[in-house]
């Protein structure tokens, strides 16, 4: 089996491999051995695949495949096909592994759901939904030809991308914030996804409406402060 490979540094292996653990953690589904040995498969080729590849932040860009199959696993609730999709979404797209590598590492539906994700364009995307009515959306994505978990891991791609957003130029933030209130917040909330559906939309205001954010922000801590407040008098 693979190993982490050298470029990365001690340290970022020792980071890589906290995160893996964690993900593991997360995983609550059934799950035997074989699951878990297919998902450090799926982990180790992405490591080596990304390798060379760092983020705008600078960090490897391997912690952000491992924080889109975490997503899937903690917070969605998806099982190993889907963990092992997150952890590889990017490596078609980006690197020199195609369909028929996944097809032939992680069978047929691993194939097809990263083949999925790898089309899945945001313009293509974003022109599908650019004329749709909120009570057709949830309609016309379920009657998409792609498996459900294409969606899902693009769902989680777009809130792990949500939550570094500060590395982007303030264009880019802009961008993609409006995107996400436009497309991906409903998305959540049509199937079913209430807290990712909160967490992105105060990420979207954060960034296309900072002075609002930051009211809330003021007021939602004066509430905490209350509540301490009356916690403790009631307690004494």
């Amino acid at each position: 089996m693979m190993t982490l490979p050298d470029d990365y540094t001690l340290e970022e292996k020792e980071e890589l491999n906290r995160q893996f653990e964690n993900l593991l953690q997360c995983w609550k589904s059934r799950k035997n051995d074989q699951d878990v040995e297919k998902v450090t498969e799926a982990y180790l080729l992405a490591a080596n695949a990304h390798k060379d590849a760092r983020r705008r932040s600078g960090e490897p860009y391997m912690y952000h495949p491992l924080a889109v199959a975490t997503i899937i696993a903690g917070e969605m609730g998806m099982g190993r096909t889907s963990i092992i999709c997150g952890l590889l979404h990017d490596v078609v797209e980006d690197t020199d592994y195609t369909v028929e590598d996944m097809r032939e590492r992680f069978g047929d539906k691993v194939a097809e759901i990263v083949d999925g994700v790898t089309k899945l364009t945001k313009e293509d995307f974003h022109e599908q939904a650019r004329s749709l009515q909120a009570e057709t959306f949830r309609k016309v994505i379920m009657s998409m030809s792609y498996d459900i978990r294409v969606i899902l891991v693009k769902l989680a791609d777009r809130t792990h991308n949500m939550r570094t957003l500060d590395a982007m130029p303030h264009h880019k933030q802009l961008k993609i914030a409006s995107e996400t209130a436009q497309i991906y917040a409903p998305l959540a909330y049509r199937l079913g996804l209430y807290k990712i559906k909160l967490e992105l939309d105060d990420l979207c205001l954060k960034y296309i409406n900072p002075q609002a954010y930051e009211s809330v922000e003021r007021q939602l801590a004066e509430v905490r402060e209350k509540v301490k407040w009356v916690f403790k008098l009631t307690r004494q």
